[in-house]
């Protein structure tokens, strides 16, 4: 193995994409030095380089109606204040990129900021950040987070893909930004988000919220991975023998998408799609049209089948919970940022989308990166004090290293989170059961997983998936209602006891709480 790559800065940034490069860009701008490392490229890599994202963007005299929409909706777990900044931060950032990306303009020349295309924004975002003066590091993954004796992050290490090079960043502060997990269901642009942040985070000593709140599915062309949704708003849906079923169009779809899918085929027309919108699909989705190009299809005329993709934590709501208004995590000196932090605050119990998921990286990666820039110049990468790896499963085994089936933990996961029956349709039995294989599978990689160079990057991702699979089968199984996107069988109503946030920790047992609600702390 080749000799190890060390050294120290002031900010380390760990992911980049969206958030990633707004924390790197905020964190370079207050002075600091700043440097990104990304598992794949930075500018390519992650959801939004595959996607059109939108963003929450509400002109300042609209915003209270549309804070007080969103709130009604967020079913007691939305926060107006947390809104409110985003929807500003949001106005006064997009604008500032301009000399980077080509900002569309409509029929009147008036600049359309809302609405981006993902290839050139990722683009626009890597040159952001170079210009504020961070360092990119492409392919160079985190595998563990590095903490000092008082608990505070010291930096992270990893390895370098080409040529298998270890590497050791001592930081004053550590921005995550590794994104959010699809579950390993293969949606597109979600390869590298394996939930890497949610497990080195819990390891460094942060908890989470939100987990059970992860089984958002979004329609696409069947064998594909194609997930953009905007185009099936417009949907008529039909069963194998071309008759149309009666399912009502809007954010609560999915549930009658995946019973019919469970009974047989499903497919789609999008005759209805209006022609403006066609017309401009190609540029706020691009990726949208490339599958029916390729399987022969006439997009808006032709009938085409479908499945579901699940899409977990990336346009579902759980991560690391947020501590401060900063996006420190419980950890001192340690931030999160986009899609790996939970985003209860400003979504509340239903899926953010794209607008407000968008708005939300944006946002938080700003204050993450612009809080964790003045924290390090504070106290500085304290080279000298005693740096304590926290990476366990996969890194260190607790009892022997033996061989381990890798891929038949990813498939567990597969099998365990993407599934309609045990993921749209929650039931007590299923919930625990699931649990359980999870919970069996990680013993096992925790006792005995151990590898080098590629091989333990592989494994670290498996071992971040199925603890993300188990923190999200714990928390839903706790809350015994239905709210949101969270759905049981079993208890389909709405309990008022459990209005409030779920916390959730733990790695050999995961334990979960609920926040007091605001009445209870009144109480008191």
């Amino acid at each position: 193995m080749s000799e190890p790559l060390t050294f120290s800065t002031d900010v380390l940034v760990i992911g980049g994409g969206l958030a990633g490069a707004w924390a790197a860009m905020a964190a370079a701008r207050e002075g600091a030095d700043v440097v990104l490392v990304d598992k794949g490229h930075c500018g390519t890599s992650g959801v939004t380089a595959t996607a059109g994202p939108g963003h929450w963007w509400v002109p300042p005299e609209r915003r209270e109606a549309a804070v007080a929409d969103r709130l009604k909706r967020s079913l007691g777990l939305g926060d107006p204040d947390w809104m409110r900044r985003i929807l500003d931060l949001t106005w006064t950032s997009l604008p500032g990129l301009a000399d980077h990306y080509a900002f569309s303009t409509d029929d009147k020349g008036e600049v359309q900021y809302r609405g981006l295309r993902g290839p050139e924004y990722m683009r626009a975002m890597r040159a952001y950040a170079l210009a504020a003066g961070a360092k990119i590091l492409d392919h160079h993954p985190a595998l563990q987070l590095l903490r000092h004796g008082d608990g505070s992050i010291a930096g992270a290490s990893g390895i370098a893909l080409r040529g298998e090079r270890p590497w050791t960043i001592r930081a004053g502060t550590v921005v995550l930004a590794t994104g959010g997990t699809a579950f390993a269901s293969r949606l597109l642009g979600s390869a590298t988000n394996t939930g890497d942040g949610l497990l080195m985070g819990v390891e460094a000593g942060a908890d989470l919220s939100g987990m059970e709140f992860t089984n958002y599915y979004t329609a696409s062309v069947a064998g594909t991975n194609m997930a953009r949704s905007m185009a099936y708003s417009f949907a008529r849906w039909f069963d194998a023998d071309d008759h149309e079923l009666d399912i009502p169009n809007g954010p609560d779809v999915t549930p009658h998408l995946a019973r019919a899918l469970l009974k047989g085929p499903l497919f789609c027309r999008l005759d209805r799609v209006p022609e403006d919108i066609r017309q401009v699909m190609p540029e706020v989705q691009p990726n949208f049209v490339l599958p029916f190009q390729r399987l022969g299809i006439d997009t808006y005329t032709e009938r085409f089948e479908v499945t579901l993709h699940a899409e977990g934590t990336v346009r579902g709501i759980g991560g690391l919970r947020v501590d401060d208004e900063e996006c420190q995590t419980a950890v001192p000196g340690l931030y999160v940022a986009g899609d790996a932090a939970s985003r209860e605050l400003v979504t509340g119990a239903i899926s953010g989308g794209g607008a407000v998921n968008s708005s939300w990286a944006l946002s938080s990666g700003q204050w993450a990166g612009a809080a964790a820039a003045r924290r390090a110049r504070s106290t500085g990468a304290r080279q000298k004090d005693l740096a304590i790896a926290t990476g366990q499963a996969g890194l260190m085994p607790r009892l022997s290293a033996r061989s381990f089936d890798t891929a038949g933990a990813v498939q567990a996961v597969r099998e365990e989170l993407n599934a309609y029956d045990k993921n749209t349709f929650r039931r007590g039995d299923a919930l625990a059961a699931s649990l359980e294989r999870l919970d069996e599978v990680w013993r096992e990689l925790a006792d005995h997983g151990q590898a080098e160079g590629r091989a333990a990057l592989r494994l670290r991702e498996a071992a971040a998936l199925v603890a993300a699979g188990r923190w999200s089968k714990a928390a839903a199984l706790a809350r015994r209602e239905s709210r949101g996107m969270h759905r049981r069988e079993d208890a389909p109503g709405l309990d008022p006891r459990l209005a409030s946030r779920q916390r959730a920790q733990g790695l050999t047992r995961v334990f979960t709480r609920f926040e007091p609600t605001l009445a209870q702390a009144e109480v008191a």
